[in-house]
């Protein structure tokens, strides 16, 4: 039996550095991407321009990923719970910021299970950030702003 490989991400924006932490995760095993739900993301950051459902058939047609399951939290631990896998993937870009305290989490939780995190190194120069951020640039139609509106009144509970 091939070992189990999670990997959690939005992909809200793909980019070359989420297609290289999959193709590093094909080297260790079966790929299980956690694709965080509207909800989980909403929670704390913007919500994603493309929903769910258009997030996991994009994630489900990339070359290496055997499964991809809904993350329905910003943490990963549930999902490493349920899951059990041998390795967790994860750019290291998570060691300071808004996501050390998931990192330590997420330590905790595959040392208990007999598990390893395996950081990568961040892929330099691209993120979705600086995209979104471009992305806004461009700007944007009523229609658009709209349908985000309907989007993040399902999403989150008070909106702002």
């Amino acid at each position: 039996m091939n070992k189990k490989i999670y990997v959690g991400m939005t992909a809200d924006i793909m980019h070359p550095g989420l297609i290289h932490i999959i193709h590093e995760a094909t080297k260790y095993g079966d790929v299980i991407v956690g694709l965080l739900t509207d909800k989980a993301i909403a929670e704390h950051k913007r919500l994603p321009y493309l929903t769910y459902d258009q997030r996991k058939e994009v994630v489900e047609n990339i070359k290496g990923v055997c499964e991809v399951v809904p993350q329905e939290d910003w943490s990963y631990v549930p999902n490493l719970e349920k899951l059990k896998p041998d390795y967790i993937i994860h750019g290291d870009d998570w060691k300071t910021g808004p996501l050390r305290e998931v990192r330590e989490q997420v330590f905790e939780v595959m040392d208990a299970q007999g598990g390893k995190v395996i950081e990568i190194p961040y892929t330099r120069g691209i993120n979705s950030s600086s995209l979104d951020k471009d992305i806004k640039a461009i700007g944007t139609t009523p229609d658009v702003r709209l349908k985000s509106l309907r989007r993040l009144i399902q999403a989150k509970p008070v909106v702002r």
